[in-house]
């Protein structure tokens, strides 16, 4: 890093000042065009600042020869050749420019995630104000941090059989529906829609929104995956899998590795491994490698490019549909000459003359005797009608069902005459009944008692008293009334 030096602040011009600093100095200086500021101060112009950064760069021999370690972050290489790339520890990055006629020179050509030492010069590139280290050549210094976490971490999942291709799932033909696992608010969902329109719009596609990048995006990922694998199992107990996606897209756009590293926690490879449907991942651009790269189903080399893989063009597939059409047509049109060829040929033979008049009369012998078929079955068929409809009259008298009606009518008719006979008969009983219980309450004693008679019982009352020499005086007499009876005493009888 370069300190700068108070050069970058120059104090406003004063012909006083200049004057008695120095009296024999010449002719007077012409003034700056530069405005003054508020406080007496030269504001300066943009390039002003960064010519002046430039020379304070240039005059520091510090800078004009350097070796500079670190890792490497995302390379970038021009239509031109010249590479552009970062070194950075855990604290600066700087930015390296490496021209092409260098560049091509060199054996060893830097890879992000790569130490390396660098030989060159520190420069300001003025019309951006961008300071860079300009190099001249590299050479190896060993893996970084994260590149060596990688492939510790790639050997040992590859030793539990997680990137093995046996365990690689083909990807469906056509997926009507297909989930895509990335952030909502980034360009990568916009540009596989697009794709996905474009390309087979009869697709319904699903977002799984998750963080992408950050502390929180391998959690989030994870999250998205036991989502997505809770819906479709949702639908399975619904009966809707002809709703479920049949392949998930895992996708982000490129950054450095630093950016991209979400992709190579080990949770999210698990999870990857562990999905129900086939995992296109397209994460990054087509340098960028990641974990999840390696434990999907397939890999694309960008998010557009997975769009692409899932589904096929519209245009490719009509036009499939139409050249299986023409080949069927022309495979039948070349049989069916081919064949008539083949009778050409017979019928021009001696063997077969007169063939067609032979066939004719054949074929007239062959209708004739068609139809007298057709006159004796259908004389076959009016004699056995005949004798069905003969069969059906002689069984419908002798149908059970009707005599089981006529039985239930007569049935009804004697019901009712019996209920008639029954009514009459109790009519005249109750008749009956009536007329001796009328006689019978005039002859019951009950009746004269009532007009006011009593009947008197000796003391025991086994014997009704009719006269009254039966007691004596002083003997007990019962005596009923109506209503109760007495107990009393004889005191003197009379003739």
């Amino acid at each position: 890093m370069v300190a700068l030096d108070d050069r970058l602040l120059l104090p406003a011009w004063d012909a006083t000042d200049d004057a008695a600093a120095a009296p024999d100095a010449g002719p007077m200086p012409q003034p700056s065009r530069t405005p003054l500021g508020t406080f007496g101060l030269r504001i300066l112009g943009v390039s002003e600042v960064a010519r002046a950064v430039r020379e304070a760069v240039r005059a520091d021999d510090r800078l004009k020869d350097v070796w500079v370690e670190g890792e490497v972050g995302r390379v970038t290489v021009s239509s031109a050749g010249h590479a552009y790339f970062s070194l950075k520890d855990d604290r600066s990055a700087l930015q390296c420019v490496w021209f092409r006629d260098e560049r091509v020179r060199s054996a060893f050509q830097p890879q992000a995630g790569l130490r390396i030492v660098v030989h060159g010069r520190i420069d300001l590139f003025e019309p951006q104000g961008a300071l860079q280290l300009y190099v001249e050549s590299i050479q190896p210094a060993g893996f970084g941090d994260l590149t060596l976490r990688f492939e510790a971490l790639k050997a040992k999942l590859a030793q539990e059989g997680l990137f093995d291709t046996a365990r690689k799932r083909p990807l469906p033909a056509r997926p009507t529906t297909i989930a895509v696992i990335t952030s909502p608010t980034g360009v990568v969902w916009r540009d596989i829609g697009n794709v996905l329109a474009r390309r087979w719009p009869l697709t319904r596609v699903v977002l799984v929104a998750c963080q992408v990048q950050g502390e929180e995006a391998p959690a989030s990922i994870v999250a998205a995956f036991r989502r997505l694998e809770r819906w479709l199992e949702q639908l399975r107990r619904d009966g809707r899998e002809d709703e479920a996606p049949q392949v998930t897209i895992l996708a982000r756009g490129g950054g450095s590795l630093e950016d991209l590293w979400s992709f190579n926690d080990e949770r999210v490879v698990r999870a990857v491994v562990a999905h129900g449907l086939p995992v296109v991942c397209g994460v990054g651009h087509e340098v960028d490698v990641t974990l999840a790269d390696f434990a999907a189903d397939v890999r694309a080399p960008t998010p557009s490019a997975a769009a692409e893989l899932v589904v096929s063009a519209k245009d490719q597939f009509c036009g499939r549909i139409d050249a299986l059409h023409d080949r069927v047509r022309a495979a039948a049109r070349a049989r069916v000459q081919r064949l008539g060829r083949r009778v050409h040929i017979l019928d021009a033979r001696p063997a077969f003359a007169g063939f067609p008049g032979r066939v004719a009369m054949r074929g007239r012998h062959a209708a004739e005797l068609s139809h007298a078929l057709a006159r004796i079955v259908r004389a076959s068929l009016a004699t056995r009608e005949r004798r069905r409809q003969q069969l059906d009259r002689q069984l419908a008298s002798f149908d059970l069902g009707r005599r089981l009606a006529g039985i239930r009518t007569r049935l009804v008719g004697v019901d009712g005459r019996l209920r008639g006979a029954v009514m009459q008969r109790q009519h005249r009983a109750v008749a009956q009944l009536g007329a001796v219980a009328g006689r019978l309450d005039t002859l019951s004693p009950l009746a004269v008692l009532g007009r006011g008679y009593a009947v008197a019982w000796n003391a025991d009352k086994t014997q009704a008293l009719r006269d009254a020499r039966d007691v004596a005086s002083g003997d007990t007499v019962r005596v009923t009334l109506a209503r109760g009876q007495l107990t009393c005493e004889v005191r003197s009888t009379e003739e």
